[in-house]
């Protein structure tokens, strides 16, 4: 049974229960349709399963993982280094999730700052502050009956991890400027590439904090350890790339040998800028060793 099919199901019954004059019908109507839906993580642009591509072992263990996390509402902590997809894993766990038909809703707290952040996240009332022309739900709002993704959930400040905990504890928000609160039932992703063992430590981020996200944990293996994935990973963002150039191309041995020897600090996310800048400028149809940039030429 398709996913259109369980959300015609799903609109049939409601009708029903509107010809029975269901005094919740409205607002389960309202709620249903501002919702967005979870991400397409089977679309054409990202093959394998859910998106995460690789056949190495600590890909398939990572895969049996977000198979037994995904189904249940506890917080998941997400580590790897920057660029190894901890975000893909994410999208994976909502989409095989009992929310997968709800918002998936994703933040990067170190992108925002920190004086806004509590705004981005829990909402705000118009004229709450300069600037505040009208109400802001916030992303958690927004994600309700769904699952919220906090990336780089490290950087938060400490004020901030304080109103997160509460809000986990106590499954409510309180938007900026209102005496109000208003209860939630959002699951929580968070993400990070420190060592949050260490900011726990160094008094850096929440002990608590940390034990109601570290309920369950994903590690997102690097690169560099994932052997033949490398290549795997490498031909598909190559062949991406050079379609949407309207060229061919294809790695010779030498250079598949090579990217798999290379070390890959920036991982996934390096590996994937390498192949654009290929599919820019390499004379093809067969790419050269020495169209590499300089640092992936010699093994590491």
């Amino acid at each position: 049974m398709s996913a259109g099919d369980d959300i015609l199901r799903e609109f049939d019954a409601l009708l029903r229960r509107a010809r029975e004059h269901d005094p919740e019908l409205v607002e389960e109507m309202r709620t249903r349709l501002v919702a967005q839906p979870g991400p397409e993580v089977e679309s054409g642009d990202a093959p394998g399963w859910h998106g995460l591509i690789g056949a190495c072992p600590a890909m398939l263990s990572l895969r049996r993982l977000i198979e037994k996390f995904a189904p249940t509402d506890a917080p998941v902590l997400i580590t790897g280094e920057s660029g190894t997809g901890k975000e893909r894993v994410a999208t994976a766990l909502h989409a095989l999730s009992r929310r997968r038909q709800r918002a998936f809703v994703a933040e990067n707290c170190a992108a925002i700052p920190e004086t806004l952040l509590e705004s981005v996240l829990f909402g705000h009332k118009k004229g709450a502050f300069t600037g505040a022309i009208k109400d802001h739900p916030g992303h958690f709002v927004a994600a309700d009956k769904g699952t919220i993704f906090l990336d780089e959930i490290g950087e938060m400040a400490l004020p901030m991890q304080a109103k997160l905990l509460r809000t986990l504890q106590e499954g409510e928000v309180r938007a900026v400027g209102d005496s109000k609160v208003r209860k939630v039932s959002v699951r929580v992703i968070a993400a990070t590439n420190q060592n949050l063992e260490d900011a726990v430590r160094e008094g850096r981020f929440r002990e608590d904090l940390y034990f109601r996200l570290n309920v369950l944990r994903l590690e997102v293996p690097p690169l560099r350890d994932r052997g033949d994935d490398v290549a795997l990973l490498a031909r598909h963002f190559l062949a991406a790339a050079a379609r949407a150039a309207g060229r061919e191309l294809a790695l010779s041995a030498e250079v598949e040998a090579a990217l798999t020897a290379a070390r890959w600090p920036g991982n996934v996310r390096q590996l994937q800028n390498e192949m654009q800048r290929l599919a820019a400028l390499a004379d093809g149809p067969e790419v050269r060793v020495e169209e590499l940039s300089p640092d992936l030429r010699k093994p590491s």
